[in-house]
């Protein structure tokens, strides 16, 4: 599903290039739970950002389901972002104004999704999540780890084959963190490709392998 050869990815701060991704290669199969873990600033957010199609490499190589990601064109890009890839961020990403059910019914909107398609996706989405009794509550009526299961339905309501969870339990207790930790388990066996980003390395190990990344470098950690 995703193959990365030699990526590099840099960024001038000032008069100071700053190499994010230093030649930086892997693979994830389709149907793998992987974790990508480093301290602040070791490149996994812009690696995150490259294998969502958020932004682009300077050199290098990227593989997407067999394909060269140039290849695709920008309303392409847009449709893999929006069906194929359900994005999962640490601060929740959710628009205070909106109940979890319309936060959730909102990329559908724009995917032009009918209305009873929509309405059936959504209810269905925060079930696997457990909200069904916090459907109509706002984000700030929503403990924090409420607020991740809604934004972790709303990655899900469109049914996309990868799931991509930047430090999804960054912002949560130890206890909340490993509830949301096992629902990423129950997507994977579900069938979802899960890569997922963290600091943790307890969070880290309970991914079926592990790649560490330090510096823009990427390796295999052993098991």
């Amino acid at each position: 599903m995703i193959l990365l050869r030699d990526v590099c990815k840099t960024y001038q701060v000032g008069e100071e290039p700053v190499h994010a991704l230093d030649h930086a290669s892997l693979e994830v199969r389709d149907g793998e739970f992987v974790s990508i873990i480093g301290p602040s600033g070791s490149g996994k957010s812009t690696l995150m950002n490259i294998i969502g199609c958020l932004d682009t490499a300077d050199s290098g190589a990227y593989l997407l389901d067999d394909i060269p990601i140039e290849d695709y064109t920008e309303n392409e890009l847009a449709k893999i972002r929006s069906r194929k890839i359900g994005f999962v961020f640490q601060s929740f990403n959710l628009i205070p104004q909106l109940t979890a059910a319309e936060n959730v019914e909102l990329p559908l909107i724009y995917q032009r999704v009918k209305k009873a398609e929509r309405r059936r996706r959504v209810a269905e989405a925060l079930e696997r999540v457990q909200l069904t009794g916090r459907i109509h509550h706002l984000p700030a009526e929503l403990s924090g780890g409420q607020q991740q299961r809604v934004a972790i339905a709303r990655a899900i309501a469109a049914r996309p084959s990868l799931i991509l969870a930047d430090e999804p339990t960054g912002n949560l207790d130890s206890h909340t963190g490993q509830d949301i930790m096992n629902i990423f388990h129950e997507l994977h066996q579900g069938g979802n490709t899960i890569v997922l980003i963290t600091h943790d390395p307890s969070v880290a190990r309970q991914a079926q392998r592990s790649i560490h990344i330090l510096d823009g470098r990427v390796k295999e950690v052993a098991p």
